[in-house]
């Protein structure tokens, strides 16, 4: 079963940015920073064209460490700011902050030049469904986003949130719906939870997280499973996982379905350990290595 999505919701969340752009000086990119480049929409680029961006690397305290480092690296050769985030990390969000603030520099000190009175640093964020937008916006607002007033000129009509003095966050729906053309990509997006159970089947999912485990992270597979052949075959690994979590039917044979389900659980919650499941592209690993 191939992951689809409907392109009609990709072309009306399109032109909504695209208007709502002109009022901002600084675009953040959220992904997960589990899944860099299958939670990244390559429409961005398009999208963003030449306004100044910033690239968060979200959810990093579920990450491989050391594959963030990568990833902030590939970001930064590529003269995007990047910085990795955890929601409730106070110095995460201090250096979020600094780093808008950073890199909207250019634009403010232009319209002073101008001689336009200075004002807030307007941001919007786009990502994905489910890479933690909300949760975000909430612990940068330091309150469930409670919004400022309106905004005349271009902004008139649009609720703006206050992120911390001085910068102000455009509240509008900044969700790109991610296109798979990448099915590895599509079941990563599944396994971390950014597409909703009913689009995909379990079935498909959990077989390729346990191949991407066996190859990022067997450690895990051994330890947290006491799975001593990490290349034999998926399904004999979700048997083994499932048999070592107890997902057993009467009789003593495995519960599937239920296996499934606790594989899933273990690894978006954090049991499983810290792990990347997206490499760096295959031309930037030597640089890296």
């Amino acid at each position: 079963m191939l992951i689809q999505w409907f392109p009609g919701h990709m072309t009306k969340t399109k032109r909504m940015i695209e208007a709502h752009l002109k009022a901002v000086d600084v675009v953040a990119e959220l992904l997960d920073a589990r899944i860099p480049a299958s939670s990244a929409n390559p429409m961005v680029d398009e999208l963003v064209q030449g306004k100044p961006r910033i690239v968060i690397l979200n959810k990093a305290d579920l990450a491989d460490p050391k594959e963030t480092d990568k990833w902030v690296s590939y970001y930064r050769r590529r003269d995007i700011p990047v910085v990795p985030m955890s929601v409730g990390n106070a110095k995460n969000k201090k250096k979020l902050l600094a780093l808008i603030r950073e890199t909207a520099a250019p634009v403010l000190a232009k319209w002073q030049r101008r001689g336009l009175k200075a004002r807030s640093v307007r941001i919007m964020i786009l990502g994905i469904p489910n890479v933690g937008k909300s949760s975000l916006i909430n612990f940068l607002a330091g309150t469930a986003a409670a919004r400022t007033a309106n905004t005349p000129g271009h902004t008139r009509g649009k609720q703006w949130v206050r992120l911390s003095e001085g910068l102000d966050l455009l509240d509008t729906p900044g969700v790109l719906w991610p296109k798979f053309d990448d099915q590895t990509a599509a079941l990563r997006l599944a396994a971390t939870g950014a597409i909703a159970g009913d689009v995909f089947n379990p079935d498909e999912v959990v077989p390729v997280l346990l191949s991407s485990l066996a190859e990022t992270a067997p450690q895990v597979l051994k330890e947290v499973y006491r799975i001593e052949d990490v290349h034999q075959d998926p399904q004999l690994l979700l048997e083994a996982a499932g048999r070592r979590r107890g997902c057993l039917l009467p009789g003593g044979a495995i519960d599937y379905d239920r296996a499934e389900t606790v594989v899933l659980r273990d690894f978006r919650s954090g049991r499983l350990g810290r792990i990347t499941l997206d490499p760096l592209p295959s031309e930037d690993r030597h640089e890296n290595s």
